[in-house]
């Protein structure tokens, strides 16, 4: 049986690489309806990795803008070294760097004149194009929760942040994790191990003062959790592991 899974696996992964050979192959002979389907297909999920880097939809839009330019301009250079996806979002998370660099040594030195204007926009921007896959940072419940995991998550240091988002908000593997950064194996799960710690440290006291009001309540383990060890809570559609 077990022969039969991984024969089967194998030969998914063959006509997986099959039907990506053909698809860039008509990428690269300017085919409008293979631009289409890689529009269609990666859209949303870039802007949601370049909006939790960045946090501002107008960025995000912006940046995702460039991220397509660059991979229409650059596909004659994809030779299939690395999977569409690994490459499209090594693409998306360098753009991203970008633009918080420029935000910190332009934007951010700016005063804006007009007056404040609620939220809803960018919102309604972000909720148009985040991917909507349940993963383990989706579905939300209770806002209250997204917004102050949101917060914290930006508030762990680089490059652990990355990771986190990679793995837990995309749900890549560790292998695409380190083909994107080009780090090892052992890379990806230290920085993920800190990074869960430093957000687990952030929320701690945060459960603590309000898990029972908002029914924050542990979860099972996961396939990255040392068993016993961690718990985690659940809220707004999110899992975040806190202090025992």
């Amino acid at each position: 049986m077990a022969g039969a899974t991984t024969l089967g696996d194998l030969a998914s992964a063959i006509g997986a690489r099959a039907e990506e050979a053909a698809i860039v192959a008509d990428l690269k002979a300017g085919s409008e309806a293979a631009y289409a389907w890689l529009i269609g297909e990666f859209q949303r999920p870039v802007y949601g990795l370049v909006y939790r880097m960045v946090s501002d939809a107008a960025d995000a839009a912006d940046t995702t803008q460039d991220v397509f330019l660059k991979v229409f301009r650059g596909m004659k250079h994809f030779h299939g070294e690395s999977s569409l996806k690994t490459w499209i979002y090594r693409i998306a998370l360098h753009e991203a760097a970008n633009r918080k660099r420029w935000w910190f040594r332009h934007k951010a030195q700016e005063t804006s004149i007009e007056p404040a204007e609620s939220s809803s926009g960018d919102e309604a921007m972000q909720n148009a194009l985040t991917d909507r896959h349940e993963s383990p940072f989706d579905n939300v419940a209770q806002r209250e929760v997204q917004q102050r995991v949101d917060t914290e998550l930006r508030k762990v240091a680089e490059p652990y942040r990355t990771a986190l988002i990679l793995r837990d908000l995309e749900e890549m593997s560790y292998e695409e994790i380190a083909e994107i950064l080009q780090i090892s194996l052992g890379t990806v799960k230290s920085r993920l191990t800190r990074g869960r710690h430093a957000l687990k440290q952030r929320l701690a006291p945060y459960v603590r003062e309000v898990g029972g009001e908002l029914g924050l309540a542990p979860l099972a383990e996961d396939d990255d959790q040392t068993a016993g060890s961690r718990r985690q809570v659940s809220g707004g559609g999110r899992r975040v592991e806190v202090m025992p």
